[in-house]
């Protein structure tokens, strides 16, 4: 690293060097923007994926974004990120959008609070299919009832 400011003769120099080195041209600047912007838009919560893991991918989109100059309102964080998750969770989005002030609402309690319910889509559908799985053992139980009364 010396070598590339060793001929640099004020603080202003180096510090403008190192910047050079550091964040990269304007061109570059702008290419990792695209690039970040393009990872943002086109975010998606993955299937098996936890959601402290997808805050994990989306806060660190942000913070690449923000690094680079591009900052988003909490209201348009909020919406990004519930847009984004599967559909098992609109019930839980459009509700927090209704009962949430989303313009106050920090990325982080977000992320709590949508943590704090997120085995709620797959405790219906285990119930769904417990259910299921219930109704069929008892019509199986039923039908066997009916059976030993027919040979009585």
């Amino acid at each position: 690293m010396f070598s590339k400011i060793k001929n640099c003769t004020t603080a202003k120099d180096i510090w403008d060097k190192l910047t050079q080195i550091c964040e990269g041209s304007d061109e570059t600047k702008e290419n990792k923007l695209t690039v970040a912007q393009q990872k943002y838009e086109s975010i998606n919560m993955k299937d098996g994926e936890t959601m402290t893991e997808f805050d994990e991918r989306f806060s660190t989109i942000v913070i690449e974004l923000n690094s680079l100059g591009k900052e988003y309102s909490n209201r348009e964080l909020a919406l990004k990120v519930m847009r984004a998750l599967p559909k098992e969770w609109d019930v839980k989005t459009m509700a927090m959008r209704e009962s949430k002030d989303l313009n106050k609402m920090e990325l982080h309690d977000l992320f709590a609070n949508l943590t704090s319910t997120q085995s709620q889509p797959v405790y219906d559908k285990f119930n769904e299919r417990s259910f299921v799985k219930g109704g069929v053992i008892h019509d199986c139980i039923e039908s066997i009832r009916y059976d030993d009364q027919d040979t009585s």
